[in-house]
């Protein structure tokens, strides 16, 4: 009996069994933590690669084929999307209507025309959990609409 007592009393290995249940916990946080903020720093990567197309089409749009090309590339440089992953469509609003067309020509003569550029990126960040079966990728996406006459 004498030895049970002091074996229960014994509390010299305590911290090493205290840090060897605790360690692979804090080791997933600190890795999670580190994922999580890798995709937040990505989305912002592809709104920063948006506001910039943006900011090239209020500077300046001719409105053709090779400026938006030429946009599409200044965001695959930007950003690292593939330009398959970058959408740039002309929208127009008739009048004061709220719905957007993407054919001018069906607003008529008679009303007022505006003219809009759609941007669209779309990109995948694969988490390193997936690798151990936790999850799936997560798809990031950002959409902006301009005015741009």
């Amino acid at each position: 009996m004498r030895k049970l007592l002091k074996l229960i009393r014994d509390t010299a290995g305590a911290v090493v069994i205290e840090t060897a249940l605790v360690t692979p916990m804090l080791v997933l946080m600190s890795v999670g933590t580190y994922q999580v903020s890798q995709v937040i720093a990505r989305q912002h990567e592809l709104q920063a690669g948006a506001d910039e197309a943006m900011s090239i089409a209020l500077a300046g749009w001719s409105d053709n084929t090779t400026q938006i090309s030429a946009m599409k590339d200044v965001i695959r440089r930007s950003t690292g999307v593939s330009t398959s992953n970058i959408t740039i469509d002309r929208m127009y609003r008739c009048g004061s209507d709220t719905s957007y067309v993407t054919d001018k020509t069906t607003c008529g003569s008679t009303k007022t025309v505006s003219t809009y550029l759609k941007l669209k990126l779309k990109d995948t960040y694969t988490p390193v959990w997936t690798d151990f079966g936790v999850g799936a990728p997560i798809n990031l996406a950002v959409s902006r609409m301009v005015q741009i006459g």
